[in-house]
């Protein structure tokens, strides 16, 4: 037995990390791409306005200001206020801050349930790849609008928008899982694979440490693009009132309440509308960069 056998640790197996020319060619791509630096700019605003918003604004979120209902934006309220007398600044800020963590939420979840099925069922194969896949089979074929709608009522009081984030997560994961799966059944076949097994390393091991960082770069281009789709799929719930529940708010609701308004009084529709469409634009234009930079045939593709 050579000395390097003789070093090397009974349960463990080489990793395959990615290169550092593979990542410095992500990287300079991904700076080189203009709608990935103006995506970033975009949140970074926007994440700031949001966060910042609700504390620099003079108002609170549920404040009313009964001498000024449906005021014109003013120096006293920036974007004007709606029909009971609440500042649009303070509201629309504060729906962005809960629009953008119901988004991030969703996305690390629904991306996180997704690498664990797939990786798991295409890993082992047999009666558990046929078991998680006919689940997601099955989450695919159930009315998630009409689930969300009975289950609306469980939204409402404080926190009531974390089961929200529960229920859109456990809708959003099966095609992911479908396609993590399909790479995990090449990559079990790997050399490096195959070593760690003869090493003795247990299943859950491999896959989390050789399998599931060999397919980071689909894992965090889908995770992006479910920001935008988390975001949408709330903002809709929410205008139909079967969302965000009050005492909460999120951009939907803010919406939702200046819908009605949208040609006689602009200002308490358009700016939350405004931030929704930036919001999600910024979102996408990053996840459309990075899908390019990590994978660069998808480029070509569509060129």
């Amino acid at each position: 037995m050579s000395q390097t056998e003789q070093l090397t640790e009974p349960n463990e197996a080489p990793t395959v990390p990615p290169t550092p020319n593979r990542v410095k060619d992500v990287l300079r791509r991904l700076i080189g791409t203009r709608r990935v630096i103006i995506g970033f700019v975009m949140i970074a605003l926007l994440a700031a306005l949001a966060f910042l918003g609700p504390l620099i604004s003079a108002w609170d979120i549920g404040e009313r200001d009964y001498l000024a209902r449906l005021a014109e934006p003013s120096p006293e309220h920036w974007f004007g206020t709606n029909g009971t007398g609440q500042d649009i600044f303070t509201q629309s800020t504060a729906g962005l801050q809960k629009s953008l963590l119901i988004g991030l939420l969703v996305a690390l979840l629904s991306t996180g349930v997704a690498a664990i099925v797939g990786s798991f069922a295409g890993y082992f194969g047999k009666f558990p790849d046929k078991a998680l896949m006919w689940i997601a089979d099955l989450a695919l074929v159930l009315p998630s609008f009409v689930i969300l709608a009975i289950l609306s009522k469980h939204f409402i009081g404080q926190g009531g928008w974390f089961i929200l984030v529960i229920l859109l997560a456990a809708f959003s994961w099966m095609v992911t899982s479908k396609m993590v799966r399909g790479l995990t059944i090449s990559l079990r076949e790997r050399e490096y694979i195959h070593a760690a097994r003869f090493m003795g390393v247990p299943p859950h091991k491999i896959i989390l440490r050789h399998i599931l960082p060999n397919m980071s770069s689909l894992l965090i281009a889908d995770a992006t693009i479910m920001v935008s789709s988390a975001i949408i799929g709330e903002t809709a719930l929410s205008y139909f009132g079967l969302g965000v529940q009050a005492p909460d708010i999120s951009l939907g609701v803010v919406i939702a309440d200046g819908a009605a308004f949208a040609t006689t009084a602009w200002w308490v529709f358009m700016p939350p509308t405004l931030l929704l469409v930036l919001l999600v634009l910024g979102v996408n234009m990053i996840g459309d960069g990075l899908r390019d930079a990590l994978d660069p045939s998808s480029k070509s593709r569509r060129s």
